[in-house]
């Protein structure tokens, strides 16, 4: 037995958990494209600058969680822990603005983040995301939430919440800020949130600790300072929501770990997962492209944990595709065996053929085991006479039938 063990916060997929995900992935790219999204790739790892930068150096993500490396040029990288800083350098890079219409975008794929393992949480994760860029309205933010909402429905996810804020600009947040940082000098805290006052104050609002929790409740809240501009945003964006028929709920403490989030913050919940409960989030990021050297560009967008949502598929069944064995016993056999083999292949359907010639006893059994309905069976008179012989391994029936004809026997039976 091997030595080697899989490193600890990734795993291993496979059949039928590896059904769900190419299920998940394929609906994103039906369901995106509806409203013209259009799929883009980024590197897995980026400039190390870009996620400081970008994220901000005091979050947790920057701070604790980034695995950050030097290569053999001695070049500052970093697997991506997100992909709005990449999807945002990428734009800037290659004029998204200029060549590609409508800007709107989806990724899919890993993310990395040294964090504790846990049920649907890992250290490689995969999410995928949803960005609008160049839009500064109300109603984009309302329709890039209407999507996600009905995304999760359309996969049949039921029991969500929607949770909404708004986190100001830079205009009104750094009043708010200073005042939530002298009330929280005074709040029973935790030691972690005691320590994150003079530095990412917001992050006392995500504390799982139910000490902070309580405390919470009774700091200041965002709403209350807010200036014209970001409450007109948010109220436009609450009634754009309700044209959308989408209920919600408004959440004066959520807070996006990420600096890069302006006025518009939502997640959707799931009563299932527990602790870990958010199935996507996102919000509006103003600022990003400014920060990141590019023109001021407004944008919105979110991120979905892909883990998460699999772990509400775990009824799914994919339909179940039509299998074929083709089955010879004489070694001789085997080319004309292989040519009927690529006649199913070649009309699109699903076929097997053992190229190591075995007796028929075995070779049912290997039929059996990948759940075949039908069994093509050749053998010397079969190739001598032009015919097959097909059973139909669910019904135990089996016909003769000439072999120029398994064309129109496909079309009837697969």
């Amino acid at each position: 037995m091997s030595s080697f063990r899989i490193p600890k916060g990734t795993r291993d997929l496979f059949p039928p958990e590896i059904d769900r995900w190419l299920f998940l992935e394929q609906k994103i790219r039906e369901y995106y494209s509806r409203f013209l999204y259009q799929e883009v790739r980024t590197p897995i790892f980026e400039h190390s600058e870009l996620f400081m930068r970008g994220i901000g150096d005091e979050t947790e993500v920057v701070s604790k969680e980034m695995y950050r490396f030097r290569d053999k040029a001695g070049r500052d990288l970093t697997l991506r822990p997100e992909n709005t800083a990449s999807l945002v350098r990428a734009a800037v890079e290659n004029n998204f603005m200029e060549h590609l219409y409508p800007p709107r975008f989806y990724y899919i794929g890993p993310m990395f983040r040294y964090d504790k393992p846990q049920k649907g949480r890992f250290r490689q994760f995969h999410q995928f995301g949803v960005e609008i860029l160049g839009d500064p309205t109300p109603q984009a933010d309302a329709e890039l939430i209407y999507t996600s909402v009905e995304f999760l429905r359309e996969i049949g996810i039921d029991g969500l919440t929607l949770l909404v804020n708004s986190v100001g600009c830079r205009e009104c947040r750094p009043g708010y800020l200073r005042e939530l940082r002298a009330a929280a000098g005074q709040a029973d805290l935790c030691d972690e949130c005691r320590g994150r006052v003079a530095g990412n104050c917001l992050r006392i609002f995500d504390c799982k600790e139910e000490k902070c929790r309580r405390t919470v409740r009774d700091l200041p809240k965002i709403l209350d300072f807010l200036c014209e501009d970001c409450r007109r945003h948010f109220d436009q964006m609450k009634d754009t929501l309700d044209q959308y028929q989408v209920p919600f709920r408004i959440d004066p403490t959520l807070v996006r770990g990420l600096d890069y989030y302006t006025k518009t913050a939502f997640e959707i919940i799931s009563g299932q997962l527990g602790a870990q409960d958010a199935l996507l989030g996102g919000g509006r990021y103003d600022d990003l492209f400014r920060e990141l050297g590019g023109p001021d560009l407004p944008a919105v967008g979110f991120a979905a944990g892909m883990e998460r949502i699999i772990l509400h598929l775990a009824d799914f069944s994919p339909p179940k595709r039509k299998k074929t064995m083709v089955i010879y016993q004489q070694p001789e056999c085997l080319n004309h065996a292989i040519r009927v083999a690529r006649r199913f292949w070649e009309a699109g359907h699903a076929a097997l053929v053992e190229y190591a010639a075995q007796k028929f006893k075995k070779q049912f059994q290997r039929a059996n085991r990948i759940e075949a309905d039908f069994a093509v069976i050749i053998g010397p008179e079969e190739i001598r006479t032009g015919e097959l012989s097909i059973k139909n391994l669910k019904t135990r029936e089996q016909e003769s039938i000439k072999e120029k004809d398994l064309t129109k026997w496909q079309k009837q039976n697969l």
